[in-house]
C-alpha cells in the first residue's frame, strides 16, 4: 500500500507525519531550468530550457507576467505542479519576469516605471527571441491588469493577450475595491509613512476578504497530512503564499488612485507613458480567465475586458477553483493548462495561417458576445 493511500488511524499520526515533514526543511520551488537573459534594477528576465527539438516548438515565444507582489515561482511551483514546466515540454518558447525584491530607494518607482519601461522591455526582449518579432503575453492577477494596459498602449509587439483571474473592473472589485474607497482608507499617510507598501499590510487584507480560510486549511491539513501528494502541494503552495514582497509606493500610489478609485481603464481615462491606454484599441487574439471560487478576483471584474475590446478572437474561459488552486493543482495539470497551450498554438504566428473561425474551438470557452454601447465618464 503506498503512503499516499495508507490513512493513520487519528490526527496524533496526521501530526507525527506533519512534523516530519517539516523536519526536512521547505520545499523545493521554481525548480524547471532556466537562465537569466535580462537583468535591470531589482526585476529580471528568464528564458526557460527547452526539452523539446527545435524544429518541433512553435515560432511564437511566451511572456508570464506575475503580480507584482508576488513570487514568479507560483507558475513553477515544483514538478508536476508546474505550469512552464507544462508549456515547456509542450514546445513553446516561455519567458517569465521575477519582479524581485524592492527596497527602500524603490518607493520612487512610478507605475510607468514599471508597467511601461519594465514590462515593455521584458516584452521587447521575449519578442525578438521569436522570428516574427512579437510575443504571446499572459499576465496573472495584477500582472495580468498591468499587461493589459500595457497591450492597451504598445500593441505592436504583442501577438496575444491572455489574463488569468486579472481584475479589469475595479467598480466589481468586492470588498478591496469597497475598502480603498472608504474615507479611512488614507493612501497619502500609508505612502508617505511607509514609503513601499509592506506585504504583511497587503497580506492581511488578502485574509480580511475570508477570514476563516486559515482555520480551514489547518483543519484540512489536518485531515489529509497522511497524504504525500496532498502534503507536497500544500507545503509549496504555503511556501509561496507566505513568500510575498512589498508594493513600491509611487507605483502603489497611481494603481490605487487611477485603479481602484477611478477605474480608469473602463472609463477611457488611463495613460501609460503619456499614451492613452483604451481597451477599445486592443484587437490582438485575448482570452480572459475565470473561475467559479476565486474571491480575490470576481469574473464581472474580469469579464469586462471582453465587453471592451475590439478584437474579433475573444473568448472567456471558465473554470472551478480559486483565485490560486486552479492555476497550480492537479486538475489545472489537466485542464486549464493544456487549454492554453492549445489556444497559443492554434495563433502560432506561422500555424494560425488560415485557420479562420476554427480557432475558437481549441479551447472550452465560451465566445465573448459583441461589445455592449459603452459610455465615458465626464
Amino acid at each position: 500500500m503506498s503512503a499516499s493511500s495508507r490513512r493513520p488511524p487519528g490526527i496524533l499520526s496526521s501530526l507525527m507525519a506533519l512534523a516530519e515533514r517539516v523536519r526536512t526543511g521547505p520545499p523545493k520551488v521554481g525548480q524547471t531550468p532556466a537562465d537569466e537573459v535580462w537583468r535591470e534594477n531589482k526585476w529580471r528576465l528568464l528564458r526557460y530550457r527547452p526539452t523539446v527539438a527545435k524544429a518541433d516548438r512553435w515560432r511564437t515565444p511566451i511572456l508570464l507576467v506575475p503580480s507584482l507582489i508576488n513570487r514568479f515561482y507560483v507558475l513553477d511551483l515544483a514538478p508536476g505542479r508546474s505550469f512552464v514546466e507544462h508549456l515547456v515540454a509542450a514546445g513553446h518558447d516561455v519567458f517569465i519576469i521575477d519582479w524581485g525584491t524592492p527596497t527602500d530607494e524603490d518607493r520612487y518607482l512610478t507605475f510607468d516605471d514599471i508597467c511601461h519601461r519594465y514590462l515593455g522591455r521584458a516584452v521587447r526582449k521575449t519578442a525578438a527571441y521569436g522570428p516574427d518579432g512579437v510575443c504571446h503575453v499572459l499576465g496573472y492577477c495584477l500582472g495580468g491588469t498591468l499587461a493589459t494596459i500595457y497591450t492597451a498602449a504598445e500593441p505592436d509587439r504583442v501577438a496575444s493577450l491572455v489574463a488569468l483571474a486579472a481584475p479589469i473592473d475595479f467598480d466589481h472589485g468586492g470588498i478591496l475595491a469597497r475598502w480603498t474607497r472608504s474615507p479611512g482608507f488614507d493612501l497619502d499617510a500609508l505612502i508617505d509613512g511607509f514609503g513601499n507598501v509592506p506585504w504583511p499590510l497587503m497580506q492581511a487584507s488578502f485574509h480580511m476578504l475570508k477570514p476563516t480560510a486559515n482555520l480551514a486549511k489547518l483543519v484540512g491539513l489536518l485531515e489529509r497530512a497522511w497524504d504525500d501528494e496532498f502534503l507536497d502541494g500544500f507545503l509549496a503552495t504555503e511556501r509561496w503564499g507566505n513568500d510575498n514582497v512589498s508594493f513600491p509606493g509611487a507605483c502603489y500610489r497611481r494603481y490605487i488612485g487611477d485603479l481602484y478609485r477611478d477605474n480608469a481603464l473602463m472609463r477611457d481615462t488611463m495613460r501609460l507613458g503619456g499614451k492613452p491606454a483604451r481597451l477599445g484599441d486592443i484587437d490582438c487574439p485575448t482570452l480572459a480567465v475565470t473561475f467559479g471560487h476565486d474571491h480575490i478576483v470576481p469574473a464581472p471584474a474580469a469579464t469586462a475586458l471582453l465587453d471592451r475590446i475590439s478584437s474579433p478572437d475573444k473568448a472567456q474561459l471558465h473554470l472551478n477553483g480559486g483565485h490560486v488552486g486552479a492555476v497550480v493543482s492537479r486538475k489545472a495539470a489537466a485542464g486549464l493548462w493544456p487549454q492554453l497551450s492549445r489556444w497559443w498554438a492554434a495563433r502560432d504566428t506561422e500555424s494560425a495561417r488560415g485557420l479562420g473561425d476554427d480557432r475558437a474551438d481549441d479551447v472550452d470557452a465560451e465566445p465573448a458576445a459583441a461589445p455592449a454601447p459603452t459610455t465615458t465618464a465626464p
